[in-house]
């Protein structure tokens, strides 16, 4: 059980459904309560929900902001994480500029996401699936340089999502090339525990999935 409780612990429980309703949010945050996962990602309309259903768990309420190519203008993007700090957030996970890494604007991306930094703590999503090799890592080291706690791999409707797990994996192992010492989260397609276990032993910290109650299931019958 000790392992399980582990396994649990690293798990950023997502419900990111734009159809999502209110009874569901609230059943993703009695799934996290009864499992233990380590924090409630959600579309930042429900960070306010999720606050009040997980006050006093030490579950972290995480907000998605700018899904899912992080293209909105920089006030807006600021706006958007003032709001989830004042609704409750403990983190959010922004998406990085697409756009403006594909064109090599890093100067851009990296006065954006200081900013940004400065509200809450802040796990940057890079769009790995979007980027070459040399981009993962070029963006894995602004996202350190502007003082992320964390740098994640995708969100819905990344291309990553549809690759091949050993791809996936790969890029974990960039983007710890990029950002050594800091956090990484692995996303976009993890469903399994042998996902999970992957992503983990190439160099995931966090692991963000909307199928953590299925992992844990798994790794109950399985006695893990």
């Amino acid at each position: 059980m000790e392992k399980i409780k582990e396994i649990a612990k690293i798990i950023d429980h997502t419900n990111i459904n734009p159809k999502a309703k209110k009874e569901d949010i609230l059943k993703t945050c009695q799934e996290a309560k009864k499992y233990g996962f380590r924090g409630v990602c959600v579309r930042l309309e429900w960070v306010k929900l999720v606050s009040k259903e997980l006050k006093g768990t030490g579950i972290k309420t995480i907000a998605l902001i700018d899904s899912p190519i992080g293209d909105s203008p920089h006030k807006k993007r600021i706006k958007m994480c003032k709001r989830a700090k004042k609704d409750g957030a403990d983190e959010v996970d922004v998406v990085m500029n697409i756009v403006d890494a594909k064109h090599g604007r890093w100067g851009k991306i990296l006065k954006d996401l200081k900013e940004i930094c400065k509200i809450l703590p802040t796990k940057v999503i890079i769009g790995s699936g979007y980027l070459t090799d040399q981009e993962i890592i070029k963006a894995s080291q602004i996202v350190k340089k502007a003082g992320a706690i964390c740098v994640k791999t995708a969100t819905e409707k990344d291309p990553l999502g549809h690759r091949e797990l050993k791809e996936k994996f790969y890029h974990l192992k960039l983007m710890r090339k990029g950002a050594p010492g800091l956090l990484i989260k692995a996303s976009g397609g993890i469903r399994s525990l042998k996902d999970l276990k992957g992503a983990v032993k190439a160099g995931a910290d966090i692991i963000g999935t909307s199928s953590g109650v299925e992992i844990i299931k798994e790794a109950m019958r399985k006695n893990f």
